[in-house]
């Protein structure tokens, strides 16, 4: 396992997070404690060092298992949680991003984490009616009360992120180290803003559903599609994730590189978000140790340039506008005259894997 600095921070990180969405039986779907143990040993033995969990994950389990699986060797993890889902559907103020909020589920997080700090406080959706500037006051306040060391944010817009950093830096707050966004080669919307922003901003991408709620690990095939008319929910507690002519044939680009270069399916996946522009870090969502263990296989796999560019080209997302109308106005001279073609450029480079492509770079 290799380390990687958690955007603009000095905190090193595991290349690979290990994600606990399944520690806990409330859903069919969740592992017992015991393999949660096995899990969390086989990622610490591989080197990994940064684990995720958040209130809302299995009623409350996945933090208590967390907590208790941890104590002994606290310091050593970089333990991330995240608040802002609804506790209490009955109460007006059980959910949301607003200071009371945050308080009261960061408490309880602390609670049954067993410890007294999280190295990662992520907000976990953003709700359109907190301002900025609360949110940004309230989770400071809570770093320099040494409750939290980092704050990150998971599925946000990207202009709200990118002016709740320039207000936090304005202001002397404590600014967003990392986003958390779905990515995977099968969903690759955020490469039309919000990979640009991190980059912009060097903010640390964590990768939720990296292998495409199971459509990148090979075990689904055509015929499962077409035996239900092309609508098969691929994994329990992903509402909307159906197959479709397009991800299979994703599905099949993947597995015929796996193929290739001797790795799994799932290993290939992953590879390819590691190798990514910038600072990308896949959280790994497995509900057994054998899986874990063959996902935790993709930091060893080498992916050749030209299977990288297959990888890139396949699954590449349209850009829409502004950005297809640019490209075509700095084509065409509007905007740099003659020296588009010759000039050499490296923000373009750092920008998402869909401007070089489109760049043809």
């Amino acid at each position: 396992m290799r380390y990687r600095l958690l955007g603009r921070s000095g905190l090193r990180v595991s290349e690979l997070c290990l994600g606990t969405m399944a520690f806990g039986e409330e859903v069919r779907w969740g592992a017992s404690r015991e393999e949660c143990e096995r899990m969390l040993r086989a990622f610490a033995d591989a080197g990994g060092n940064f684990i995720d969990t958040a209130d809302k994950y299995t009623g409350g389990t996945s933090e208590r298992y967390v907590g208790e699986l941890i104590a002994g060797e606290r310091d050593r993890w970089v333990l991330a949680t995240k608040y802002s889902l609804a506790r209490d559907e009955h109460d007006p103020n059980g959910a949301g991003n607003h200071r009371k909020s945050l308080v009261t589920a960061l408490d309880a997080s602390l609670r049954r984490l067993g410890t007294d700090y999280v190295d990662v406080l992520w907000l976990h959706m953003w709700d359109y009616v907190t301002p900025v500037d609360e949110v940004m006051r309230a989770l400071d306040d809570q770093v320099r009360a040494g409750k939290v060391l980092y704050v990150g944010i998971s599925n946000t817009p990207a202009w709200i992120v990118a002016q709740a950093n320039t207000l936090a830096d304005l202001r002397g707050w404590s600014p967003f180290v990392a986003i958390q966004v779905e990515y995977s080669l099968v969903q690759r919307d955020a490469e039309r803003e919000l990979i640009p922003m991190a980059a912009a901003f060097d903010l640390a991408v964590t990768a939720w559903s990296p292998l495409g709620a199971g459509v990148l690990t090979g075990k689904y095939g055509r015929d499962d599609a077409d035996a239900r008319g092309g609508r098969l929910e691929v994994e329990p507690g992903m509402s909307g994730r159906f197959l479709s002519e397009r991800n299979l044939e994703i599905a099949g680009a993947v597995a015929a590189v796996a193929a290739d270069v001797g790795a799994s399916p799932a290993q290939v996946a992953l590879a390819w978000l590691l190798r990514a522009p910038g600072v990308v870090i896949p959280v790994l969502g497995a509900r057994t140790e054998r899986q874990l263990r063959e996902n935790l296989g993709a930091a060893t796999v080498d992916l050749p340039a030209d299977q990288l560019a297959r990888l890139d080209a396949v699954g590449a997302p349209a850009l829409g506008y502004p950005y297809e109308f640019l490209r075509w106005a700095a084509a065409s001279s509007y905007t740099f005259g003659s020296a588009y073609a010759a000039l050499e450029e490296h923000r373009g480079q750092r920008s998402g894997r869909a401007f070089r492509v489109e760049r043809g770079a």
